[in-house]
């Protein structure tokens, strides 16, 4: 009976109950296994039955609801209670190894409490989250049977004075106490709930949040085990294997997240610090932060704080186990037995902690701890970190829709400034947050290792740690000087983005005259110098690596130099490796530290902004304008009741509507009612002292239509701001009649569009009328417009949708304002951009009809004074005052002067009305470049679309797996890209430079181990020498024999000091040769993109959307010049640790390798479904940032219009909206982070557990060398710190991969011919001479897809001759002008100009031979001079005959600097016309034989043609001039006229012979025109 329950070795004794059943020690254990045996029996049937029944359980989300008090409390008893029992277990194993025969009694009741223990909280989450407490009372009866066996086992050991010496008294004791907390908690729950003993038991709710079927985001509201484990998210990491995770996924954020809650926290603490006794104080923004989110941060600290204090535990253990296996098998079994309380051994407290086994368990379980504390902390502040970023963006909010509109025009707050303080300030903030625990966490963990260091090494360790802390300056001195790099290289890129958009936007004219190249080296060179400093910051990069991996190298040398000198017997293994891992523990920190003192004072110029932002004026709040979320202060003042009791029972929503009706005003007796708005004695100012608007006496009648007119300036517009309020009123008053709406409809000049489809644009937030709607349409005449918009007007217009014209986005502003269902409509100057056509349909229309008939009061500001006639009451201004008040019948007869002036701007406007007429409208135009763009872009878009659902059919035969396959591989491909653009010298540089380095690693910390295993050995006098060190010493122990001490250390110290400095260099030789590589693969990649791209056809603009290419120069440049080296060099440097740290403890211990694969198959998966979910949730977390932002940059720029129409609370609520979007998905990506990191570190925890059992394993049997041991646990700790930056950095590559993809996609696009079959030195060098043009049987396409363009033309053109083409759009005019310069496929046919077949000239020759002016006048910033002459070629006096050819001499003499005189971007500082007259020069200075107008004189106005067509006539006289018209009298004076129809030539004669034929179609243009 080798197992019996109380032993066997005196069965009377064993069994004996003579001195009283309670002191035979056996009887009383079999009593404390009664209680785990009853919990067991009862839960069990429970567990298994009532779960089958209770399957359907109510809505899914009541099952992570938590309803009994107590609840944290539980688990973390229940946890202690765990871990106190493996205690027990181990002691009473340890206490039977010591008997002579098996006493199960010592173990068996522990084992069973396990059992029990761990049931009872399964028993307790499934009854907790079924809400059916009555079922407690079994845990309640078993906490009261636990409590009173193990107090009668504690009472009997008091009585046998057994005490706290003991181990088994003081575990024991713990137990007791624990039972006892346990029933008090669950004693707490009967007295809560009242579920038993009491008549009515209490009635619960589940919070709001998870009765919402939306909140997806469970952290809050789950139990511990789940919250420090992330358990919840499995389904969604593991779902997003089947299918991406899109935004309806996560849901929603739980309320207290949300940013209304952290707005209203962080606003009343801010505003609380504003005394009644002086409310002009600014408060202080640190003081508001800390108040409203102090005590998540603390908590978060405290977090941190144990997780480091855990942290020491590790190196403590290894030194433990190491020490003790050495000991091991000396200490024989006790002679005899002490404390005999029946014949049992008892342990004394510290022997416990020798014994190898129960340290290797010990050191598990506090890894585990620290990694969940570290998380936990990095959570709760990552949480309060987005929880603050909400609260100030809502501030911010706030207060840009309070913003006075003074600050905004006189540029104190530019819209820059604005967006800077959203994207940048805010998210420094939130960093700064991310990192604050650091800040005071770091301290303590230095100084803690620093006392270790001392106490395991003495004096040599402050060696050791002063290199570490002098080295830390250094550090914080390399990450400014990367701060700083960083800056000036964006400097250079947003100059080279610059400098390639307007390349890109005038890429056909750069073609056209064979200047790409030109352009293209000075985008070169602005890149060169980017380069350069990239150059910086990659080396300061390099060093700050190079830092990190070296200083621990440099500490350790130091150290065991100076300890070899100071202490010859030298550190045994196990401080030695103690030490090692000490040193490892505290490089993090210092590494860190710079970081953090970097962001602390990011942080702080950032709160100084924005506290001085907050501070910056508002505007005034006028007597009726409260409708403001955050009521005013006084009101606050008065009753601070509404901000503070927010009633959590009713959801926020309902709470946000009482909080913002605006309050309407009472009516005064005073007013009459046919006043709309009356302004008396108003004098208003923009901010400066001085007056804008003086004197203003005007009264607005109610539902007539009053006109406001005066000169350019004269402060019309400033008059409608300051009746809404927009001005600093000085003096006076502003009167609104009470009958009208709080709301007024206002379109300002400068037209503002929301980023929304235009249909959302027009009703703006009102409901929908669909015949409303179209009635508005139809007064601006935007159906057109609509019908050509890809998507009607469902179409996304503004800053990232479609590019309107001015004139369109103008009318989309009317129309808003027309649809607006308020009684009082301000337009002002809605005809600005607008044709006459237009004008005059909008004003019948929209403003006369439709307003009208509506008896809508309407005050419309205008510069078109023929409409006077339809004014009820005018208002004349000049100079910022009331000129004339009135009908037009009063000022007729009472200011003759000034209706006679009027009278003749009228006939002028009329004699423009006429000329207009003769133009073919702008509008037309306006829509026929719209045409254009989405012709070309949607012959591309069908092909995209083929290819798609070509895809699709393929991807439909596969099943599930598949796809998920495709989504989880690694793109290698795209890597190899990368890596060989870098080329291939670097890749294997820094290939074996790597491996190189990590084996040095391992040999400075081999040749440790040897060396201190080879003292103890000595100093032990077991003579061998080193032979027993290890199998893998014994080839050096072969050779030389046991050496005396000195001698044997001069052998190993130089050897150890030499390695350390091999060690030191290869870290920075590695470093270096990572930032290169990337370098030299950013110059290529960019270099390539750039040529291909500009040297592509034509074609390829027109269907690819400029900002698809802009993307690729702007953000993948970006991702590929900074983000993927530093990225590349973590994940190798990470694997190579990990892998060299397992092939260290397989090549000690082989048992390993066994215990590794089931653990490489977990981290393979776990790595699988991260990287899935973890790029889908980064690019929710991308794209939903990017709306934000533009809300927040379009608010600032509609201000006025917004508060005019008082639709602020609208704003601010989609405003909240896209901010808990945002958050939203941040919070899901940080989540999954922790996720991925609590699930590594789990496992590396493993790891050094099988490393540890299986060296303690393997020394039993023989293996015998503690320095090996030590090195292995060593490395395994390294492990559990870089497990999970090998998977987030793999996630990471595979994102920014994706860039280099994108780049490459572009590297496949064809460039044009530019050799063609003949060579540029066989065309003559004055070519063409003549000018003559044969074109035969000439057939042209744009893409071989799609169908021709022009179709067998063939025409003679003399040299000299002037040639008109007309035909309707798209006729093929334009396409033919193309051909002449052989941008398009010409596929059939020839063009032949003085005898050379064009298309077998280098494109380089035949375009930079001839000119041509085309229909949007392009100019580049720079100069004058580098805009007519970029290849500086022409001598000063040629440039000037063409500029007085082009009628502009005079004009560029008056400027600044003549010809040097600046061009802005666009040439936006001239106005369109002169423009086009620069153009004309640039052709003409350009001594070509051929001139070709592309519709040149479109956007011009009268007078500028005129000079335009003089000059051809007289300039260009011997030339041959083809002029495409728009208009066909501009070719009336032609020598030959061509008239087109879709592709064919359909009349070719004389302009006169065509027009003596009435029906031909060339008369009959002309009579249309005329």
């Amino acid at each position: 009976m080798a197992w019996s329950f109380c032993g066997e070795y005196n069965t009377t004794k064993a069994y004996s109950v003579a001195n009283g059943v309670l002191n035979n020690s056996c009887f009383v254990d079999a009593l404390n296994l009664v209680p785990h045996v009853f919990l067991l029996f009862i839960t069990f049937p429970i567990l298994f039955i009532g779960w089958g029944s209770q399957s359907s359980k109510v809505q899914i989300h009541h099952n992570t609801w938590l309803h009994f008090p107590g609840h944290n409390l539980r688990w973390i008893l229940t946890f202690s209670l765990l871990f106190v029992h493996v205690c027990e277990f181990a002691e009473g194993l340890v206490s039977n190894n010591m008997m002579q025969t098996n006493h199960l009694h010592l173990f068996m009741p522990a084992f069973m409490g396990f059992i029990a223990a761990t049931t009872s909280v399964v028993y307790y989450h499934n009854i907790e989250t079924s809400n059916f407490p009555k079922l407690l009372l079994a845990l309640f009866i078993y906490w009261v049977l636990a409590f009173i066996t193990k107090s009668i086992k504690l009472w009997k050991f008091a009585q046998h004075s057994i005490g706290p010496q003991q181990l088994r008294f003081c575990i024991t004791a713990l137990l007791v106490v624990l039972y006892g907390l346990l029933m008090a908690v669950e004693i707490n729950v009967i007295r809560v709930r009242k579920y038993v003993f009491f008549a009515n038991p209490q009635k619960v709710k589940p919070p709001e949040d998870l009765q919402d079927l939306g909140v997806r985001f469970l952290q809050p509201f789950v139990n511990l085990l789940s919250k420090a484990t992330y358990w919840w998210m499995n389904p969604l990491i593991i779902g997003a294997h089947q299918r991406p995770i899109e935004l309806k996924k996560i849901g929603k954020l739980p309320i207290a997240m949300r940013a209304l809650t952290n707005y209203l926290r962080l606003k009343d603490a801010y505003e609380e610090q504003r005394t009644p006794e002086d409310p002009d104080r600014a408060p202080s923004m640190w003081r508001s932060m800390y108040r409203a989110f102090g005590r998540p941060i603390l908590l978060s600290s405290t977090f941190r704080y144990l997780a480091d204090l855990l942290g020491f535990a590790g190196p403590l253990c290894i030194s433990g186990i190491v020490k003790h296996l050495d000991t091991k098998s000396d200490a024989a079994k006790p002679d005899k037995v002490d404390h005999h309380y029946v014949d049992l051994y008892f342990m004394s407290s510290t022997e416990l902690l020798q014994n190898t086994s129960v340290l290797a368990v010990l050191l598990f379980l506090a890894l585990v701890l620290q990694r969940t504390f570290l998380q936990a902390s990095y959570y709760v502040t990552i949480e309060t970190g987005i929880n603050l970023r909400g609260a100030l963006l809502a501030m911010i909010y706030n207060k840009i829709l309070r913003l006075s509109t003074s600050n905004m025009s006189m540029g104190e707050m530019t819209l820059g400034q604005i967006n800077n303080l959203v994207a940048i300030e805010t998210n420094q903030l939130m960093w700064f947050l991310f990192l604050c625990p650091n800040l005071w966490a770091m301290p303590v963990q230095i100084v803690m290792g620093v006392i270790l260091l001392y106490y395991l090494l003495g004096c040599s360790a402050l060696v050791g740690a002063s290199v570490i802390v002098l080295l830390a300056p250094i550090q914080y001195l390399i990450a400014t000087k990367l701060a700083d790099a960083q800056k000036s290289t964006l400097d250079y890129s947003t100059d080279r983005l610059k400098k390639t958009t307007e390349i890109l936007k005038g890429i056909k004219l750069l073609k056209l005259y064979a200047w790409e190249n030109i352009f293209c080296d000075s985008v070169e060179e602005t890149r060169g110098k980017e380069l350069t400093s990239l150059k910086t910051f990659a080396l300061y990069t390099s060093l700050s690596i190079f830092m990190n991996a070296a200083i621990p190298i440099a500490a350790v040398l130091a150290t065991f130099v100076t300890h070899h000198f100071l202490d010859r017997t030298g550190p045994s293994p196990s401080e030695a490796f103690a030490a090692l891992a000490l040193f490892h523990i505290l490089v993090t920190p210092l590494f860190l530290l710079s970081t953090v003192v970097r962001f602390a004072v990011k942080a702080l110029i950032s709160v100084q902004k924005l506290g001085e932002f907050l501070q910056s004026d508002e505007i005034g709040d006028d007597s009726w304008r409260n409708g403001d979320i955050s009521v005013s202060l006084e009101t606050c003042k008065k009753h601070p009741g509404p901000t503070k009791a927010i009633n959590r029972k009713q959801p926020m929503r309902y709470h946000l509507d009482n909080y913002e009706q605006p309050t309407r005003r009472q009516m005064r007796p005073t007013e009459t009612e046919d006043v709309a708005v009356k302004v008396s004695n108003g004098f208003f100012t923009w901010g400066s002292n001085l007056s804008t608007l003086t004197d203003i006496n005007i009264r607005i009648p109610t539902g007539q239509l009053t006109m406001i007119v005066g000169q350019v300036g004269c402060g019309k517009s400033s008059l409608l701001l300051a009746m809404l309020g927009e001005m600093q009123t000085i003096n006076g008053k502003v009167y609104w009649s009470n009958k009208n709406r709080y709301s007024v409809a206002y379109a300002t000049q400068k037209s503002w569009l929301l980023n929304a489809t235009v249909e959302d644009n027009i009703t703006f937030g009102s409901p929908f009328g669909k015949q409303r709607y179209k009635a508005v349409i139809d007064a601006c005449s935007l159906q057109p417009d609509i019908d050509l918009l890809p998507f009607g007007d469902q179409t996304e217009i503004g800053e990232r949708g479609i590019n309107l014209s001015g004139g369109q986005r103008q009318r989309i502003c009317v129309a808003r304002a027309l649809y607006q269902n308020t009684n009082i409509v301000f337009l002002d100057d809605p005809f600005s951009a607008l044709d006459i056509h237009l004008s005059d349909h909008l004003m019948q229309e929209g403003i006369l009809k439709f307003l009208q008939d509506d008896k809508r009061t309407v005050v419309l500001v205008t510069h078109k004074l023929q409409y006077l006639i339809h004014a009820d009451w005018i208002i004349a201004m000049k100079d910022g005052s009331v000129l004339r008040e009135g009908t037009l019948k009063d000022i007729q007869t009472h200011d003759v002067e000034l209706y006679e002036h009027w009278k003749t701007l009228m006939n002028r406007q009329d004699q423009e009305l006429e000329k207009d007429t003769e133009l073919d409208s702008q509008t037309a135009l306006e829509r026929k470049t719209l045409r254009r763009a989405f012709y070309s872009r949607e012959a591309k878009n069908q092909i995209d679309d083929e290819d798609e659902e070509e895809e699709e059919e393929e991807e439909e035969d596969d099943d599930l797996s598949t796809t998920t396959n495709r989504r989880s591989k690694i793109p290698w491909k795209v890597c190899w890209r990368y890596l060989s653009s870098g080329g291939f010298f670097m890749v294997f540089l820094m290939v074996s430079s790597k491996l190189l380095k990590h084996s040095v690693m391992v040999a400075i910390d081999f040749w440790l181990a040897l060396w201190t295993s080879s003292k103890t050995n000595q100093n032990m006098g077991a003579g061998t020498g080193i032979s027993t060190a290890s199998g893998i010493g014994d080839s050096i122990a072969n050779n030389i024999t046991a050496p005396p001490d000195v001698e044997h250390d001069s052998y190993y110290l130089p050897v150890f000091i030499t390695l350390c400095g091999a060690g030191i260099t290869l870290c920075l030789i590695t470093s270096l040769t990572v930032e290169f590589l990337g370098l030299s693969a950013a110059t290529n990649l960019h270099h390539n993109l750039l040529n291909k791209i500009i040297h592509a056809p034509i074609r390829f603009f027109d269907i690819t959307p400029l900002g698809q290419i802009l993307n690729r120069f702007s953000a993948d440049t970006n991702i590929i010049d900074q983000h993927i080296p530093p990225t590349l060099e973590s994940l190798t440097r990470s694997t190579l640790l990990c892998l060299s740290a397992i092939g260290v403890i397989a090549s000690i211990t082989p048992v390993f390798l066994i215990a590794l694969i089931p653990q490489a198959v977990a981290f393979y998966f776990i790595q699988k479904y991260f990287r899935v979910a973890s790029k889908d949730l980064q690019d929710l977390d991308d794209s939903t940032q990017l709306p934000l932002l533009c809300h927040f940059s379009e608010t600032a720029e509609g201000l006025t219009t917004i508060r005019a129409f008082r639709h602020e609370a609208r704003f601010k609520q989609r405003m909240l909206e896209l901010t808990d979007t945002n958050n939203t998905a941040y919070l899901f990506l940080s989540a999954a982070n922790r996720w991925l990191e609590v699930r590594t570190d789990y496992l590396g925890a493993v790891i050094v557990l099988t490393a540890a059992v299986a060296s303690i394993w393997s020394s039993r049997y023989g293996f015998r060398a503690e320095g090996l041991v030590g090195l292995g646990l060593t490395y395994a700790l390294t492990v559990t710190n870089y497990l999970n930056w090998v998977v987030r950095n793999l996630a990471d590559l595979e994102v920014q991969m994706a860039a280099v993809k994108k780049v490459n996609s572009f590297l496949s696009t064809e460039s044009e011919n530019y050799d063609g079959s003949m060579d540029a030195s066989q065309v003559p060098e004055d070519w063409p001479q003549h000018g003559e043009i044969k074109i035969q049987d000439l057939c042209v396409r744009y893409d071989p897809m799609l169908k021709p363009v022009l179709k067998h033309v063939n025409a003679y053109i003399t040299p000299g001759q002037k040639v008109g083409i007309c035909g309707r759009t798209g006729s093929g005019k334009s396409s033919l002008s193309l051909a002449f310069f052989n941008m398009v496929d010409m596929f059939e046919g020839k063009i032949i100009i003085d005898g050379i077949d064009i298309c077998k000239m280098p494109l380089q020759t035949l375009r930079s031979r001839l000119a041509i002016i085309l229909q949007d006048p392009v100019l580049f910033s720079g100069s004058i001079r580098s805009n007519l002459d970029p290849e500086r070629t022409c001598t000063d006096d040629r440039l000037w005959e063409a500029l007085e050819i082009a009628q502009l001499k005079n004009m560029v003499k008056a400027l600044p600097g003549g010809l040097d005189a600046v061009v802005t971007e666009g040439g936006e500082n001239f106005s369109v016309g002169q423009r086009q007259l620069f153009c004309l020069a640039r052709a003409f200075v350009r001594k070509s034989s051929i001139l070709i107008m592309d519709e040149a004189t479109a956007s011009i106005d009268m007078a500028t043609e005129n000079i335009l067509q003089k000059v051809v006539m007289t300039a260009f006289a011997d030339r041959t001039v083809v002029t495409i018209a728009h208009r066909v009298h501009t070719i009336l004076t032609a020598d030959l006229v061509i008239v087109m129809k879709r592709g064919n030539i359909l009349e070719y004669d004389k302009p006169e012979t065509l027009l003596e034929q009435e029906d031909s179609i060339f008369s009959s243009f002309v009579r249309a025109d005329m």
